[in-house]
């Protein structure tokens, strides 16, 4: 059983002959009782801090407990993350190099055709060149056959001018049954 201050303060002792001063016991009792009951509320105001305390280290204990599952949870979420970017990172990348590919197939075609149609159009030109030339060479003789006949004509002219005019009448009559074709 426990003893409160109040039976400290309320106990009485039995009285003996010759025995204590009851005056001094009862101040002594008093001042214990007073000690007492200090002792008993400052230790229940302790228990009282104590379980504060207690509950608020409960409290962080559980705060912990969550800030670690959170900084754990965001270290996985940074790894995947992470993850997620460079296989991102790896398809573009991947893409891009597909994409290049195509440009530079198309580009390597494109120059092919050009280069085939450089190499016609130089085909035609020579063509071209040599059909001019031909036809150069075509008007060219004609020219020097007009300036031939030309020429003749020119010294026919002179030869029938220079005959008498009896010999021209008799030229005049040759030409004109050559034309008829009786001659």
């Amino acid at each position: 059983m426990r003893i409160t201050p109040l039976d400290v303060r309320n106990h009485s002792f039995s009285r003996r002959w010759g025995g204590l001063d009851a005056g001094e016991v009862e101040s002594f009792l008093h001042l214990v009782s007073e000690d007492y009951e200090a002792l008993v509320r400052e230790n229940e105001t302790q228990g009282e801090r104590i379980r504060q305390l207690e509950q608020r280290v409960e409290q962080l204990v559980q705060d912990e407990r969550l800030l670690k599952e959170t900084l754990l949870s965001a270290q996985a979420m940074t790894t995947d993350l992470r993850e997620a970017a460079v296989k991102e990172s790896e398809v573009l990348v991947g893409e891009a190099e597909v994409k290049a590919e195509k440009i530079l197939d198309a580009a390597h075609r494109r120059a092919a055709k050009i280069g085939e149609e450089i190499r016609e159009m130089r085909g035609m030109r020579t063509r071209l060149a040599e059909a001019l030339r031909a036809t150069l060479e075509a008007h060219m003789a004609l020219v020097d056959s007009l300036e031939e006949a030309s020429h003749d004509e020119d010294e026919s002219k002179v030869t029938y001018l220079a005959r008498t005019p009896a010999a021209r009448e008799a030229a005049r009559d040759t030409d004109s049954d050559d034309e008829r074709g009786t001659g």
